[in-house]
């Protein structure tokens, strides 16, 4: 069963276009606690076209400003956390991608990627690198540690709105604005697959945990599934009225969430394709939507500034 818990208004002064959920460790003032303690508690990142990163801690009623990265210049458009959330990376219009670091929330490094637009942004599963997505075309591949960069994959020129990593490593998916999908093999840094599924703009890709399968939206108002092993189409599905802005898989892979310009939140079930919840609640599109690291709760942001938390007891 899903249902909505809170929303939180005005979070932003403007949309909200991406966000990413984790945990932290903050430090713990309870009445028998030495202040020093720490605890770990849900985090959510959220990126605005107000130019600013936010990070908020999830309580049960409501969500509490932790703390704001200051740094960009034209929207913020793509936000990521590497596995264990000690860094935050974020990129906007204005061709910069900066490191923050989560536990002091200072700048570790703004890597300089223009002119270009940068639109999306992933941690690779093992952390050490982090990629991005643009509209030259090019996947870049930027070490973390020195910010580097240290190769680039070739899409044949064609805008990169959406990027994602197998869990397991293997390889980088990429959405273009012209719907076709492009996996790479990253051991042998080659393009392995051209998929052309979608006849318009791939606004959003990821992979299942279990790296079995590829999850993809777009402005046909449809999303596909398809088995990364053999890059087939294993099904399509459609529900809602416009734009699929963003999709993501639960951590058991069971499940998927999608969010649209139509307004709406849909939850479905992989084993067949199936819409379980529809969630009505923002008045504008949204832009993006994630689960938590343990599946009990999604997030979904949007055009109308607002965050909405939802519960997730699967039957």
């Amino acid at each position: 069963m899903y249902s909505l818990l809170h929303s939180t208004k005005d979070a932003h002064t403007d949309a909200i276009w991406s966000c990413a959920w984790g945990q932290i460790q903050i430090k713990d003032y309870g009445e028998d606690q030495d202040e020093h303690n720490e605890k770990s508690v849900d985090c959510i990142v959220t990126g605005s076209v107000d130019d600013l990163v936010k990070v908020w801690i999830v309580n049960i009623d409501k969500l509490e400003l932790h703390r704001t990265f200051v740094g960009h210049s034209l929207g913020v458009v793509s936000v990521a956390l590497n596995s264990d959330c000690s860094i935050c990376a974020s990129s906007s219009l204005d061709s910069v991608l900066i490191l923050w670091n989560m536990k002091t929330g200072n700048k570790i490094k703004s890597i300089m990627v223009g002119p270009i637009e940068l639109w999306t942004i992933a941690f690779s599963p093992d952390d050490n690198y982090i990629i991005s997505g643009s509209h030259s075309g090019k996947i870049n591949v930027f070490n973390v540690e020195t910010t580097k960069l240290e190769q680039t994959f070739d899409t044949r020129g064609k805008f990169t709105l959406s990027i994602a990593y197998s869990h397991d490593g293997k390889y980088i998916a990429s959405g273009a604005l012209d719907g076709i999908i492009n996996i790479f093999d990253v051991h042998n840094a080659k393009l392995t697959q051209t998929l052309e599924g979608h006849a318009m703009p791939i606004r959003s890709l990821c992979f299942s945990p279990d790296s079995k399968y590829l999850l993809t939206a777009s402005d046909d108002g449809h999303m596909k599934v398809y088995a990364v092993q053999h890059a087939a189409v294993v099904g399509t599905v459609s529900g809602h009225a416009s734009w699929v802005l963003s999709v993501a898989f639960s951590p058991d892979s069971k499940y998927f969430v999608s969010g649209s310009s139509d307004n709406t939140v849909k939850t479905w079930q992989l084993n067949d394709l199936s819409c379980l919840n529809t969630f009505k609640e923002h008045n504008d599109q949204v832009w993006c939507v994630k689960y938590s690291k343990d599946g009990s709760n999604m997030v979904s942001v949007s055009e109308d500034k607002s965050i909405n938390i939802y519960s997730c007891t699967y039957g």
